[in-house]
């Protein structure tokens, strides 16, 4: 330490006062960051302070809720400890942390996953709690081997550092097994019998790629996994969590842990909890806190940061809580779901940079859940309000949309004191909502205060909601009698952007139209004859999945090109648009496509890294209206010459194939390609009805038949998004 060291120490000083006294923000980042810009090794100089050891918390979900109990108990034990309570999860947030504390016995810091990197050398942690990963802000974060690399990394650059990890997912268990440093692994040792969602983030083993096999899941990719070709599989458990009981009103759990045994309890419920509270007890017991202390910080738990925070609103109880991926989301609609009673349920999301600027994960969410609940009420706010209202929509359930929680009790003023509201909100939404619900809850049980305006309902109707590509008068499909047949090709591996939402999408269509359909879930392993299918959907997936499909349909080639050129309908997204083309890209690596179109795709000068990301405008000859989407994809793309693009690429909004030629996508025949995801045919319903209308074409010409035309439908949610993604976008 030295003259670095004492004028960083001052500077950090003067910023903290300016901001508490001046700005009158709080002083949770910028001193450390600026701290940090004057001696670099600042973590490190600081690190003596904490007399007994440090412990970092990383993962998806989860940390903010984990550090701050453990701190908690470790405080209970007579410890004096420093935490980065805030969140404030960056290099910075830990640096201010350790400036602004004196000596302490222990350090608990929570850190993003992708700047543990950037910590744990300095800091060199006794432990690393590890409790997850989950997709979350592939826009910003990119895939989650990404993460894994970054995480192994920083652990072997610490390499005394004891990974405590979540053996139950297998993408924790690989980067235990990658780093090589000690290790001790906590999991749930019993089935709990829980619903499954349908989306899952690991799938292939993550040693040789083949599909895992399970005993049983938890949630998500979490639970009991072995892989027969290799042999990876969910290792003994060190901390286990057994004798679980979960209910509307609390959990509890038998602890087995690294040296002690517990029997814990609290009263929030949820799967996910269980994994918190076993990861905070593994690490508590490493540190010597007594259970009696960790039980005692739960029974005080009463986090003021929006994370499970119950208020009485009205007479009404009330609970916010944070979800920021579609894993957060649904072991949220978990909780829900446990409440029998009537309910109001708000859903506020932002695509703020700390949020990801991609709402696609939206599609992921098992919204559908909800849509057998009795006496329930739905409500979409947020920055992009209009797309959880379109999710909603086609998950069965009519959202009102609104500005404020101030507008959701103004809305179920007229119901019993009885309903249950709660407020689910993202990263840059929790604060907002959060301010607004404390101050309602201050008003000490007066009547919430009803807005100057009423919550709004639907847009209106809007009379260009149908592509004049689209057909536009009655139909039921009588004849033929069959179904319409949309085969999902892979959707256990190629689902990373909601891919199934455009499926969900032109089902939903077609049904309200009164036409029959048949979905054909066509997974790893499965066979499909084309010759009986009248509508492809083919999605993206990461390297490791994408490579395992792309052999699947290298299988299928040559009935599927007999299929495009017998005029059959195919939708392709993104990865699967790549693979229709003469070279596709995996990864770094250029490698042979399905040949089905004329078009190459080719690495970019600056390799995987070098993306082209945001949102994104076209002008499409298959829709009247823009269409809207996202785009995230490394491959450059070109089109043969004389091959049609899908879409001319709006001034100011977006890059296309390559970025050069301002074309997205393709039109080959039947076939739809294009780099738009979010997923595609939410917001752009016209171009989901030319993919319909084109299939019932084909299906009742080869029966000899004229094809019948589609009735229009109520658009006026859809439209109000494309119009909100338009106009914000378009430049």
């Amino acid at each position: 330490m030295g003259l670095q060291f004492a004028s960083a120490r001052v500077v950090s000083a003067v910023s903290t006062w300016g901001l508490k006294h001046v700005f009158r923000r709080p002083a949770a980042n910028f001193p450390g960051k600026i701290a940090l810009y004057v001696d670099p090794s600042l973590i490190a100089d600081l690190a003596p302070r904490l007399r007994k050891g440090s412990v970092c918390v990383v993962g998806t979900n989860g940390k903010t809720t984990t550090a701050n109990l453990l701190a908690d108990a470790l405080e209970q034990a007579g410890q004096r400890v420093v935490c980065n309570r805030t969140g404030a999860n960056l290099d910075s947030g830990v640096a201010t942390a350790l400036l602004h504390a004196g000596e302490a016995d222990w350090g608990v810091f929570e850190c993003d996953e992708l700047w543990l990197a950037k910590i744990l050398p300095h800091l060199k942690a006794d432990y690393v709690v590890l409790l997850n990963l989950f997709r979350d802000q592939l826009d910003r974060v990119g895939e989650i081997d990404r993460i894994q690399d970054s995480i192994v990394g920083a652990l072997q650059a610490s390499p005394r550092t004891t990974i405590v990890y979540n053996a139950d997912d297998p993408l924790c268990t690989a980067i235990a097994e990658r780093a090589g440093n000690s290790a001790i692994a906590f999991g749930v040792g019993e089935d709990l019998h829980l619903p499954q969602n349908s989306v899952a983030d690991a799938q292939m083993c993550q040693r040789c790629s083949t599909m895992l096999d399970y005993t049983y899941r938890q949630y998500g990719q979490l639970g009991a996994y072995s892989c027969l070709t290799c042999g990876f599989a969910r290792p003994a458990l060190d901390c286990a969590a057994e004798e679980v009981q979960l209910g509307a009103e609390g959990l509890s759990f038998r602890a087995h842990g690294p040296r002690r045994d517990a029997s814990l309890r609290a009263p929030f419920s949820g799967a996910y909890m269980v994994y918190n509270l076993l990861a905070t007890w593994a690490a508590a017991d490493l540190a010597e806190v007594p259970a009696a202390a960790l039980q005692q910080a739960i029974d005080a738990f009463d986090p003021q940061n929006g994370r499970l925070q119950e208020f009485v609103v009205g007479g009404r109880r009330t609970l916010l809580n944070l979800a920021k991926n579609p894993t957060g989301f649904n072991q949220n609609i978990k909780i829900i779901l446990q409440d029998e009673g009537p309910k109001a349920v708000a859903f506020f999301v932002n695509d703020k940079e700390g949020d990801g600027r991609d709402v696609s994960w939206l599609w992921d969410i098992d919204f559908e859940e909800l849509a057998s609940q009795r006496d329930l009420r739905v409500f979409a706010g947020g920055i992009r309000k209009n797309d959880v209202q379109v999710r909603l929509k086609y998950a069965g359930l009519d959202a009102l949309l609104v500005d404020s929680m101030a507008e959701v009790f103004a809305q179920v003023d007229d119901a019993s004191s009885a309903v249950r509201v709660y407020a689910i909100a993202n990263y840059t939404a929790l604060p907002p909502v959060h301010s607004e619900l404390s101050r309602l809850a201050d008003l000490a049980g007066d009547a919430p205060a009803v807005p100057e305006k009423a919550a709004r309902t639907h847009a209106e109707p809007q009379a260009d909601s149908l592509s004049p590509a689209a057909p536009s008068v009655a139909t039921t499909a009588s004849s033929p009698e069959a179904p319409l047949v949309v085969a999902h090709l892979f959707p256990d591996l190629l689902n990373l952007y909601g891919d199934g939402g455009n499926v969900a999408v032109l089902e939903r269509r077609a049904r309200d139209r009164g036409i029959p359909v048949e979905v054909r879930r066509v997974n790893h392993g499965d066979t499909i004859d084309f010759t009986q299918v009248d509508l492809v959907f083919l999605g993206g997936g990461p390297d490791r999945e994408q490579r395992l499909a792309s052999e699947e349909l290298g299988r299928m080639k040559e009935g599927l090109h007999a299929y495009v050129e017998d005029d059959g309908v195919l939708l392709a997204i993104c990865g699967g648009y790549q693979l229709l083309g003469r070279t596709w890209l995996l990864g770094d690596e250029e490698v042979d496509g399905l040949s089905i179109v004329d078009m190459t795709t080719g690495r970019a000068p600056g390799g995987s890294g070098d993306r082209l990301t945001g949102n994104i405008v076209l002008h499409s000859s298959l829709a009247a209206r823009p269409v809207v989407g996202y785009e995230n994809h490394a491959g450059r793309t070109h089109l043969g010459q004389g091959v049609e693009a899908f879409g001319e690429v709006a001034s100011g909004a977006g890059h296309g194939n390559n970025g050069d030629d301002k074309g997205d996508g393709v039109l080959y025949r039947n076939v739809v390609g294009t780099y738009l995801h979010g997923p595609l045919l939410p917001k752009n319903p016209e171009v989901a009805d030319a993919l319909l209308a084109r299939a019932l074409e084909r299906r009742f010409r080869r029966a000899g038949v004229c094809a019948p035309e589609l009735t229009p439908l109520d658009d006026a949610v859809e439209v109000a998004a494309n119009d909100y993604v338009f106009r914000r976008f378009n430049g």
